[in-house]
């Protein structure tokens, strides 16, 4: 249905059940960051509650104009509506972000009900609209002012360090491990067979089933090896699939250029290609893991050449 034809109950049960829906939200949020961010989960319990006050308002003008049944008429009912995402796909952001969510859910609000209290012609409906509409601009600035309080006890600063560190516990170190097992492990049977035949593409297939293997089995090894319970690792899946694609990726890196037919421009490529996989590897220790640069370039450009000595030594013999 237009918001244009909306009357004034269907503006009430649209707004009922708009705050209902932002009060769960809200509530999500502050049960998913109550133990890791509770300087977040604190703005959120906030923020529900005054979306409790604004429905309870809402229920008690609706009973005295309209009655006891309030029709379920929801935002996504009516076109042009802004409807927020469900906080079940908003359980993977970072508190920044769902900081920047529910300020925008805010707005939105505000702006419903500055349309629906112009459009209503009943008084007592129009003032009340009004009235939440003022409020949610207030909810605005009250969330600002939470957020400055915040910052400037250092609670943010501190949320932010755990960001950081669930960040790396969860994608960087699984994301890491798959990437220095794909760019390094498939080195010896990838060179082995291009030394051995000197054919781009028995070299090409044989690099892509060690990378698509490496992927599968580092995937799973991963998975299965922390259910995420007490480390604070997250979802073993979300850890699986990370690991699995970046082994995938390392290894199909120095395999692609043996798609060029030209053994030894492809050799070549390989090559240049399998030295950038290790300074991207190196860059990764440095900026996540607090390894020095050099040391960290030391130790995975040593064991990259131990690996490719391999290949090279058993595919020349």
């Amino acid at each position: 249905m237009r918001f244009c034809d909306l009357n004034e109950s269907q503006l009430l049960a649209v707004a009922i059940t708009a705050e209902e829906e932002d009060g769960r939200i809200f509530r999500d949020f502050a049960q998913e960051f109550r133990k890791d961010f509770p300087a977040t989960a604190e703005l959120f319990e906030h923020m529900a509650d005054e979306e409790s006050g604004h429905r309870h308002r809402l229920i008690e003008l609706y009973q005295k104009k309209f009655g006891e049944h309030i029709p379920l008429v929801r935002r996504q009912d009516i076109k042009g509506f802004m409807v927020p995402r469900s906080s079940l796909l908003l359980h993977s952001l970072r508190p920044e972000k769902a900081r920047e969510q529910a300020a925008l859910m805010e707005v939105g609000a505000r702006r419903f009900y500055e349309a629906a209290a112009g459009q209503s012609k009943d008084a007592a409906v129009r003032q009340l609209l009004g009235d939440l509409a003022q409020e949610e601009g207030r909810h605005e600035k009250v969330a600002e002012q939470i957020n400055e309080r915040q910052a400037a006890n250092g609670e943010l600063d501190i949320e932010q360090n755990v960001a950081r560190r669930i960040f790396v516990l969860r994608i960087v170190q699984p994301g890491l491990a798959g990437l220095m097992d794909g760019s390094v492990s498939t080195l010896a049977p990838l060179f082995a067979a291009a030394f051995a035949t000197a054919n781009t593409v028995e070299t090409f297939k044989v690099g892509l089933a060690a990378s698509v293997g490496a992927g599968i089995s580092m995937g799973f090894a991963e998975a299965l090896s922390d259910d995420g319970r007490l480390s604070g690792r997250g979802t073993p899946w979300i850890r699986g699939v990370v690991c699995g694609l970046m082994t995938t990726l390392g290894g199909l890196g120095h395999t692609l250029p043996f798609l060029i037919p030209n053994f030894h421009l492809a050799m070549t490529i390989a090559m240049v290609v399998v030295i950038i996989e290790l300074a991207i590897i190196s860059f990764i220790r440095w900026r996540f893991m607090d390894t020095a640069f050099l040391s960290a370039a030391f130790q995975v450009i040593v064991g990259g050449l131990l690996v490719f000595l391999a290949g090279w030594f058993i595919g020349a013999s």
